[in-house]
């Protein structure tokens, strides 16, 4: 459907009895405007939970204590995760999500429409409450975002009830977003869209909705257990009672790891769009991606103790969770080898989502070498709760999860809007992101190998010199982010109109494209033979 007829449907859609102006977003059922909604909230957070960050890096500029005290610093690692995780990344792909795949599959909308607004209005709500707590007497939660036990329920304070109906809230949304994907993609294909031709977007968020609805209910349970240790006198996690603290990280992880591969796997479908494209070649080894990214989502469940090695479990488990965890990396390599195999011998454009998503699999993949180390049971004896693991997640959640949402943005903002973004600030953007993120993260193994510690604000003076190179580069990539604010909000308002950059610079030649950009200039023509 072009862009012409959309807009026609939608005006249709909206003329027939439908509010205009505020109460138009408060009611919408539209997939296109509940996308924007979920895309422009998850800016919103990614901004909120970037301050958060360089609020930690600014204490962590030097040694000693400057700015903030320690429970505040605490909260802000707190409050820093739980914003990223749950309302930056998983928002932003449900944002795509709800944009891409009715269009991707020849739908109309998504299959519960209503319910698809319900799902996005909690959200602010969730947010709302997680934030406020950091107003409380004594402050917002200060337990990590992973809140173990006991620190969420004996040495917490009243804030561990906000924070609790928060995360029940965001569950919710998460389950119901998720059942609306699998209804839309399994009962709305258009005729002939046969499993096997789904685009890899679409694949890839069928297999999250499926781990969503499996994990969202046990993070639920763990955050009720914790509220009823807290203030109804049971003893889940508490060994005075007959509990185990231990038990609580089992339960945590069984929903934590799954929910890293939640994070992940659309950004996936997001490259495996991208670098088709802009290679002008079919993706390589289509089908070996489907089975891919099903055996990830599978072997996902049964690696959670690999954050528990340090606990005391038995060499048995140690083993069979290092050989799992080392098992879960060879389909993930198989996806970037297919991503490579795509490039070789394409006709490379060098665009800024392809720059983008070439950052992607080169930072991923470096990433999940680092997490390849961490598998490794006496190495992670050595990484645990160091930097080093800081450094590991944050190139898989940052330059993984985060540039393939940005590149993502790149590559549809011209669809969604009709104009295309400013190149200049969009070059500027990617260049200072990619230089400023690697200065950020990359010194964080030296330090954790070195033995630093995570989640403390002060340290020995012997890292004192990597920590302020950290500080300076994450100053840097937060600023860089206003940049790319300036090029979604141009881009909104106006520009260049997309029909006229079309195809710009090679006109009179032909060749087939497999997999078009419908929006992109590309910068050179592509090869013909």
């Amino acid at each position: 459907m072009s862009i012409a007829a959309e807009e026609q449907q939608a005006s249709h859609e909206h003329s027939h009895g439908a509010p205009s102006g505020l109460k138009r977003w408060l009611y919408t059922t539209n997939h296109k405007d509940i996308g924007s909604l979920y895309l422009l909230f998850s800016l919103l957070m990614f901004l909120t939970g970037g301050a958060m960050a360089m609020v930690i890096r600014a204490e962590l500029f030097q040694p000693g204590m400057q700015l903030v005290d320690p429970h505040f610093f605490n909260q802000m690692t707190t409050v820093h995760g739980l914003v990223m995780v749950f309302g930056a990344v998983m928002p932003a792909f449900t944002g795509l999500a709800n944009w891409m795949i009715p269009m991707m599959i020849g739908a109309p909308d998504m299959a519960l429409p209503r319910m698809n607004n319900w799902s996005f209005w909690i959200l602010p709500f969730a947010f709302a409450i997680l934030l406020m707590s950091l107003f409380m007497e004594g402050g917002g939660p200060a337990f990590g975002w992973t809140f173990y036990a006991p620190l969420s329920t004996t040495y917490s304070n009243d804030n561990t009830a906000l924070f609790v109906f928060a995360v029940h809230i965001m569950g919710i949304s998460s389950i119901m977003g998720a059942i609306n994907v699998i209804v839309t993609i399994v009962n709305m294909r258009a005729p002939g869209m046969t499993w096997m031709k789904l685009p890899l977007f679409v694949w890839t968020w069928l297999i999250t909705a499926f781990l969503l609805i499996a994990v969202m209910p046990v993070l639920a349970g763990a955050v009720t257990m914790v509220l009823t240790d807290k203030y109804f006198g049971t003893s889940f996690f508490d060994a005075a009672g007959g509990g185990d603290p231990v038990m609580f990280q089992h339960i945590f992880w069984f929903f934590g790891h799954p929910e890293v591969y939640i994070m992940i796997l659309p950004a996936f479908g997001i490259i495996s769009t991208i670098v088709p494209t802009f290679s002008r070649k079919k993706l390589f080894g289509y089908a070996s991606m489907v089975y891919a990214t099903s055996s990830i989502a599978l072997l996902s469940f049964v690696v959670w103790a690999h954050h528990m090695f340090t606990t005391g479990m038995p060499l048995a488990g140690e083993l069979f969770f290092m050989y799992a965890t080392m098992l879960i990396s060879v389909p993930t390599g198989v996806k970037v080898f297919n991503w490579v195999a795509t490039m070789w011998r394409g006709a490379i454009s060098f665009e800024i989502p392809m720059m983008f998503a070439i950052a992607f699999i080169v930072l991923f993949t470096l990433g999940g070498f680092s997490g390849l180390m961490l598998a490794i049971t006496p190495a992670d004896f050595q990484y645990h709760d160091t930097y080093f693991v800081v450094a590991h997640f944050h190139y898989v959640l940052v330059t993984g999860a985060v540039f393939s949402i940005m590149a993502a943005a790149y590559y549809w903002l011209p669809k969604w809007t009709g104009n295309m973004y400013s190149e200049t600030l969009a070059q500027w953007h990617f260049w200072m992101s990619l230089i400023s993120v690697n200065v950020l993260f990359f010194p964080m193994h030296f330090v954790g190998l070195a033995g630093m510690p995570r989640r403390i604000p002060d340290y020995a003076l012997q890292f004192a010199d990597f920590n302020a190179i950290i500080s300076v580069g994450g100053f840097v990539f937060g600023l860089s982010q206003l940049l790319f604010v300036a090029v979604v909000f141009k881009c909104i308002r106006g520009g260049e109109s997309v029909p006229n950059k079309v195809w710009d610079g090679a006109e009179g030649l032909e060749w087939e494209v497999a997999s078009p950009a419908p929006y992109h200039t590309f910068s050179k023509p592509p090869k013909v033979d």
